[in-house]
């Protein structure tokens, strides 16, 4: 499968910049002492619909052919994602099908229908949605959008990745969440190209470690998928995304779902930024690093804001 290159990113900026904001990088001085490091914070929880995946939807949905357009998509999400695709579809014109969880986020199933895309649920997580979505297309004759495996998406989400090293030249450290981990690779392909010392350390929930797992043994392993964390939901890792983070990948860490809580909480308290938990690991991660990362320039994904009030509410019971 095609591995996409900075020349694809630079591409996708170009296409995608009349429907996505540029989000900010910012310094939080209530994280350099917390983590006693020059910390910087990527806002894609500013993103539209709050969280980076928007920036992959309109990178794909602009490429497809006009019989693609015509027959419409499929694709499964546990949130964030479907978001991106139906936000597309709607910008496009195409009709848009996105099948999630029998558990998804309330709020992030909303959106998707508020965008105008049709939602059907299934099945306890997001692998067995996905393999529904893909015998619908069959059956169908929808274009199938594979929520990792797919290039345009990993391209589309990598332009977060330019903007940071655009404003941040010298960033020594980029602590990136990975649930099927297009995010990461984007980070990896932009980061090694333009700054080849750039460490690029990737993060995941305890209770759902498949792609962790993959990366540590060089193939494809499945794992219990338990987290709280949606945007880190998957029980497998994925050939695309995994080859790249083999190659590319500097380091790679679980995390807690205590520990995200935490780090939700924080994030509230230090930055007053509101963030789901994929968008708190990156805080998680360097915490548990901190002694690693003590002096340099750090920066953090927030990769979306898009908490559930139920998450929201037991992360601060929990801290209080």
């Amino acid at each position: 499968m095609y591995r996409p290159t900075l020349l694809d990113v630079l591409a996708a900026r170009r296409r995608i910049a009349p429907y996505v904001w540029r989000t900010p990088l910012h310094r939080h001085l209530a994280l350099d002492r917390l983590l006693e490091a020059e910390v910087y914070v990527k806002h894609e929880n500013h993103q539209k619909l709050g969280a980076f995946k928007v920036r992959g939807g309109i990178n794909l949905m602009a490429q497809l052919v006009a019989t693609e357009k015509l027959r419409g998509v499929t694709t499964a999400s546990s949130g964030n994602h479907g978001q991106s695709i139906a936000y597309a579809a709607g910008v496009f014109g195409v009709p848009a099908l996105v099948v999630v969880p029998e558990n998804a986020n309330p709020g992030k199933v909303e959106a998707i229908r508020n965008l105008g895309a049709e939602v059907h649920f299934y099945g306890p997580h997001f692998d067995v949605a996905r393999q529904h979505a893909e015998k619908l297309a069959q059956e169908k004759g929808y274009r199938y959008i594979h929520a990792v495996n797919e290039p345009l998406l990993i391209a589309g989400v990598a332009t977060y990745s330019l903007e940071i090293l655009e404003d941040l030249p010298d960033a020594e450290v980029l602590i990136v969440p990975i649930g099927g981990g297009s995010g990461a690779c984007g980070a990896c392909i932009v980061g090694k190209s333009l700054n080849p010392r750039l460490q690029v350390i990737g993060v995941q929930a305890e209770k759902a470690p498949a792609a962790y797992l993959s990366w540590k043994a060089g193939r494809i392993v499945e794992a219990p998928m338990e987290t709280e964390a949606e945007g880190l939901a998957t029980a497998t890792g994925y050939e695309l995304t995994q080859g790249i983070l083999r190659d590319l990948l500097d380091d790679f860490v679980l995390v807690s779902e205590a520990e995200m809580q935490q780090a939700i909480v924080l994030h509230l308290e230090k930055t007053h930024n509101l963030t789901e938990h994929a968008g708190a690991a990156s805080l998680a991660a360097a915490l548990k690093l901190r002694d690693r990362l003590r002096g340099k320039k750090v920066v953090l994904v927030m990769s979306g804001g898009n908490v559930s009030l139920q998450h929201l509410r037991a992360a601060l019971a929990a801290a209080s």
